[in-house]
């Protein structure tokens, strides 16, 4: 009985041993990918890290990161195409990523401001025809987002830059919207996550705003 748990305890340390190497793995590979879709001005570049992001998610079933930062790569791309079709196409893959992981992580502030990331990013490909529809979805998920965690920095200042934009397109003040954003960079200055592979992008959109706002 005493070699049966000696044997156990030996089988489950060498299993938690080999999570350990496998979570290790993960994140290597996952932060890697991470920073080309942070820092890279290059659609061919984000496009492969995007690639390798989704294949990651396909190997890791149970993980929503993957997910996650390939749309945030597909908006990216989006910012940078000028062409109309080719930004909605990047935006329509944006979307279908988002949902993958949203089945994976039901209900999370994170994914849910993603799609609304992808919402505002709609209205900047023609903005008197699409500002109606697009801006209100873009508002409206914004907010469900803060209301999943109000501590959420990016909802806020995505919630800004919308109300910034949709302020200076009727002409009106742009008050409501600097105040949010001083808000959301308040809650960026205490964002603490338990997950290193949490978030981190929006300060420096954040700052832009404040430096408008002045």
């Amino acid at each position: 009985m005493k070699t049966s748990l000696i044997i156990l305890l030996l089988n489950l340390s060498g299993y938690s041993g080999a999570m350990r190497a496998n979570d290790d793995t993960y994140a290597e590979a996952m932060n890697k990918r991470i920073q080309t879709v942070y820092s890279s001005q290059s659609i061919p570049t984000l496009q492969d890290a995007v690639n390798s992001l989704e294949r990651i998610g396909l190997a890791e079933e149970t993980k929503w990161e993957p997910y996650y930062y390939a749309a945030f790569g597909y908006i990216m791309m989006a910012n940078q195409e000028r062409e109309s079709n080719k930004k909605d196409a990047y935006l329509d893959q944006a979307s279908a990523t988002i949902k993958k992981a949203a089945v994976i992580k039901v209900n999370d502030s994170e994914i849910t401001a993603l799609e609304g990331f992808v919402h505002m990013i709609r209205v900047t490909v023609d903005p008197a025809s699409r500002g109606q529809q697009y801006s209100g979805l873009a508002m409206q998920t914004f907010g469900r987002a803060i209301s999943l965690d109000p501590e959420n920095p990016r909802a806020l200042a995505l919630l800004a830059q919308m109300q910034y934009g949709t302020a200076q397109f009727l002409g009106s003040s742009t008050a409501e919207a600097c105040s949010t954003n001083e808000a959301a960079l308040q809650k960026f200055v205490a964002f603490k996550s338990e997950n290193p592979l949490a978030p981190r992008w929006g300060l420096s959109m954040a700052e832009g705003t404040r430096a408008k706002c002045k």
